[in-house]
């Protein structure tokens, strides 16, 4: 597996090593001893999967300890505009944006650590997002902020996504005491 590190410290693309063939293709999509090997010691204890029409956008959803989580994701069909936001108010990225193409074509995947705000953008239809958990789901430490706050400048490349109505009620980042 290949890790090529972003601009923010902690945020990695993983990218397995595929096998083509005439046939079709193979990837381990998850090697703990390898990843491990390369200093990546992560324990997940919950998977998580959604399909979302073209234009969906979910997020920008976090979880507060204790339950704060890291994210493996993956887009397994389709392809999404995958984006973390640094939560963590000692970074000297606090506040910055990463996003990144993943599809199955690419086959890419973001580690999102704890500390970081993610959503992403359904660019066509049916596309099923896959990512792996370091802690599981738990409703009264989820929280949220506005998908296009002006401060974050994350430019999604469209006006108006489809929007969960509590999503659209998202507090925006000015107002956020992070606890990261």
């Amino acid at each position: 597996m290949k890790i090529t590190h972003t601009p923010i410290q902690d945020l990695h693309i993983i990218e397995p090593k595929v096998f083509d063939d005439e046939r079709g293709c193979f990837f381990e999509s998850w090697n703990k001893e390898k990843l491990a090997e390369q200093g990546f010691i992560w324990d997940f204890v919950q998977d998580n999967q959604s399909c979302s029409k073209k234009n969906v956008l979910r997020g920008l959803h976090f979880q507060i300890p204790p339950y704060e989580q890291g994210k493996l994701v993956r887009v397994v069909k389709g392809e999404a505009l995958d984006v973390a936001v640094d939560l963590r108010k000692n970074s000297d990225t606090f506040g910055n944006h990463f996003k990144l193409i993943l599809n199955e074509a690419n086959k890419k995947m973001l580690w999102i650590p704890p500390g970081f705000a993610h959503g992403f953008l359904a660019m066509e239809n049916n596309t099923i997002v896959f990512y792996k958990c370091t802690k599981k789901y738990n409703k009264e430490s989820e929280r949220s902020i506005l998908w296009n706050d002006q401060h974050l400048s994350i430019d999604w490349g469209i006006n108006n996504p489809i929007i969960s109505p509590k999503d659209l009620k998202a507090p925006l980042f000015k107002n956020l005491q992070s606890p990261f």
